[in-house]
């Protein structure tokens, strides 16, 4: 039998958080998050479940067992902070009836980010896809999405 290894991701507070406020919760271990980084938690059997309160104001909180990458796009992260943050104030957006403009702007900022993969020979970048089919999930620090290795959810550490 295999114990699970839970690893939270949160805002950069409190004595038990390493940078950006990663813990984990099976060695006292730290170090997934810098709190200004995009992640995508990649759905796997590992044993290793990613945690994350996500959703502004709703709390929500969302686990996802795989692999942790860390990705690029600066410009994209801040993009999406300004979607959730302000362009939606804040609020979250569970329920939210998405109209196909916002829909095709999260796809665009979903794009921009870069997801690293190789075949063996070479590696290359690849753009996220977002996942359209979970897009009910979807909230500010939470974006399903699909990645060269499968299934994911984009993730980053919220600001409150």
């Amino acid at each position: 039998m295999i114990t699970p290894r839970i690893v939270q991701l949160a805002p950069a507070e409190g004595p038990d958080s390493g940078p950006g406020g990663a813990t984990d919760s099976g060695t006292g271990d730290s170090g997934t998050g810098d709190g200004s980084r995009l992640y995508a938690a990649v759905e796997a059997p590992t044993g290793v479940v990613y945690r994350q309160r996500y959703g502004a104001g709703a709390e929500r909180r969302g686990e996802v067992e795989g692999f942790l990458v860390p990705l690029f796009g600066d410009r994209a992260f801040r993009a999406l902070r300004d979607l959730f943050e302000q362009d939606f104030a804040g609020a979250g957006t569970r329920d939210h009836p998405w109209t196909e403009q916002e829909r095709a702007h999260l796809a665009a900022l979903v794009g921009a980010v870069r997801y690293w993969a190789g075949d063996g020979t070479r590696e290359r970048p690849h753009p996220l896809r977002l996942d359209e089919d979970r897009l009910g999930e979807t909230d500010q620090a939470w974006v399903p999405v699909h990645t060269p290795d499968g299934p994911g959810t984009l993730l980053w550490c919220r600001a409150n």
